[in-house]
């Protein structure tokens, strides 16, 4: 029986432990910089030339987030940290082998040598080791050791990071790219027909650090969203009230997704990217035996992944960045 088992089961690939930064590119940083800094509490941490580092007040590492000044909104590289030296060898090896891979990048801000690549659709990552930690100065010291500095006093400060969503000309392939080369697990899907339209996948025990959506062009590269964690959901409510005060465009108000279960909101920073922020974690997965959750399109609450709130708009399916000039974006009031 014990052998008949363990023939059944592919062994999971441990080595990646967790999203590490996103960088996002802008047409108008300086905005895009007070966006975060005015309204989430964040923090900048440094500013390299026509990059901008920041960081929520309960990210471990140095910074989570680079604004990047660009010609166009979008997705610079998503980077992720990988459980030790080892592990970085034998993922380093599988990205060569699979065809994606770039090169090492030795000159990097804030973390050691990463090896770059891209999923089938050409969005950049990077995988490493080495960290550099967050140095809090001494007056800005929590009196909680769990938590990496004080809470900032102004705007609604998120916590951390949580997750980045992609357009994906094919979300099957670039799933199982990050299945099969970097160990995610697929926790959730929604199909059409058997065609997969959108998936959520992690390699921790939340539902998901990266998700794939259906790009309707079939244009490659986008950016859906990143999302940084609040973990209650009356903050929402709070960062909406002072979004629509400052003329920022909320895209979906506070509201519960059916997929994840998490409590959610969605905005557009003032270079057209889409952030979301999480009011909680949704539920969490404990079970190494998880099978994926496959929703039918038609299935899925509200025909638009809303559990409790208003139905998500056309837009939440169709527009990523970068977007055609065509398509009109609402920002901040200037």
């Amino acid at each position: 029986m014990t052998s008949e088992l363990t023939n059944q089961f592919k062994e999971p690939i441990f080595d990646v432990a967790q999203i590490a930064h996103v960088e996002v590119l802008s047409p108008t940083p300086k905005e895009t910089v007070a966006f975060y800094t005015d309204m989430l509490g964040m923090e900048i941490v440094d500013q390299v030339a026509h990059k901008t580092y920041l960081r929520a007040y309960e990210d471990n590492y140095k910074y989570s987030l680079i604004v990047t000044e660009g010609e166009e909104a979008g997705l610079g590289h998503v980077a992720w940290r990988t459980t030790s030296p080892q592990a970085l060898e034998r993922r380093v090896k599988a990205l060569e082998e699979s065809g994606q891979g770039i090169g090492w990048a030795n000159e990097e801000y804030g973390h050691g040598p990463a090896y770059q690549f891209t999923t089938p659709d050409g969005h950049k990552m990077e995988v490493f080791w080495e960290v550099e930690y967050y140095d809090c100065h001494e007056d800005k010291h929590s009196k909680l050791m769990s938590r990496s500095q004080k809470r900032p006093k102004h705007g609604v400060p998120v916590r951390r990071l949580d997750h980045i969503n992609l357009m994906s000309s094919n979300p099957a392939a670039d799933t199982n790219f990050m299945a099969e080369t970097l160990g995610f697990k697929v926790r959730e899907q929604i199909v059409d027909n058997d065609h997969v339209i959108g998936t959520w996948n992690s390699v921790s025990n939340l539902v998901h650090e990266i998700a794939f959506m259906q790009e309707p062009t079939g244009a490659k590269g986008k950016l859906h969203h990143v999302c940084y964690w609040y973990g209650i959901p009356q903050n929402l409510y709070d960062v909406a009230d002072l979004l629509k005060d400052h003329d920022y465009f909320i895209e979906i108000p506070p509201n519960k997704h059916g997929v994840s279960q998490a409590f959610c909101m969605y905005v557009y920073e003032p270079s057209g990217n889409r952030v979301e922020l999480f009011g909680d974690a949704g539920y969490l997965i404990f079970d190494p035996d998880w099978k994926t959750l496959t929703w039918e399109m038609e299935d899925v609450p509200g025909n638009g992944d809303t559990w409790i709130g208003a139905v998500f708009p056309d837009s939440f399916w169709n527009y990523g960045t970068p977007a055609p000039a065509t398509v009109p974006v609402k920002v901040a009031a200037e």
